[in-house]
């Protein structure tokens, strides 16, 4: 079959089943391609070594859960880091899922504000009684952590506007919504001063996420994506105003540095 019947083909199926163009538009090559020829940027951010933003990096991560959808222990042990180095009070997240990133923030800053989904809108998803009920289980009742229920799309925010030295977004990873969410986070932080950590901008630590990438770019001020970063070893991007030394992402190369990793399991509380 050549190219030209490949398309027609392509078109009848598009026209036949229009929800198809989701998976042509959602495709990773796709997004990448998109970031290469609008940004010039086809390696993703500019990587900057966790070593070299923290030369004595040395993190406790607890609690955590080892279960499905949790962040990656060395992307909390980050925000720890980030919040300690950069002496954050005030902490506002969206995507609160199961409260260990909070809950471990709250360990350092002082007031901590997650944003999630209401239970009935989860509800409304199909989700289960038993999955609802896991949101926020390590967070509740942590007396500086302040929860809060909507979806960020449409989430009045004017209370909470230039309230916070820092900014961490895990909620929906879709395109469009990773936009709403960058430039609510841009509204959020105090002064661009302040530090805004998206999660999930990689999928593995070498491997980019186009689309979250594009998401961060086109809602980011022309003038502060300059100082947006992939910080290594990690899922996480991270915008922080001020020049770090940085290079281009390099897969399979020999590590320059490696962690020492203590397990400790810890049985939870009865309620």
């Amino acid at each position: 079959m050549n190219k030209f019947s490949k398309a027609i083909k392509a078109l009848g199926l598009i026209i036949r089943y229009p929800y198809l163009l989701n998976h042509i538009i959602d495709n990773e090559s796709v997004w990448a391609k998109y970031v290469s020829k609008k940004y010039n940027l086809p390696n993703g951010l500019p990587l900057v070594a966790i070593t070299d933003l923290f030369p004595d990096f040395n993190e406790t991560v607890n609690p955590y859960a080892y279960l499905d959808g949790a962040t990656l222990p060395i992307d909390i042990a980050l925000l720890k880091a980030i919040a300690s180095k950069y002496k954050v009070n005030n902490y506002f997240e969206i995507g609160t899922w199961r409260g260990e990133s909070v809950a471990n923030v709250a360990d350092i800053v002082s007031d901590c504000f997650s944003l999630n989904l209401p239970d009935n809108e989860i509800y409304e998803l199909g989700k289960s009684d038993d999955y609802v009920k896991m949101h926020r289980v390590f967070s509740t009742g942590l007396k500086n952590v302040k929860h809060l229920e909507g979806n960020s799309l449409y989430f009045d925010f004017t209370a909470y506007l230039h309230q916070f030295d820092m900014v961490f977004i895990d909620g929906d990873h879709h395109y469009e919504s990773l936009v709403k969410d960058t430039k609510t986070a841009f509204k959020l932080i105090k002064d661009e001063s302040k530090i805004i950590v998206w999660h999930d901008y990689a999928l593995e630590p070498e491997t980019v996420r186009w689309s979250v990438m594009a998401g961060i770019l086109d809602a980011c001020p022309p003038e502060k994506r300059g100082n947006l970063y992939h910080i290594s070893n990690t899922l996480c991007a991270v915008y922080i105003n001020e020049k770090i030394t940085s290079e281009w992402l390099k897969i399979d190369t020999k590590p320059k540095h490696y962690f020492e990793i203590m397990i400790k399991s810890q049985n939870f509380k009865s309620s």
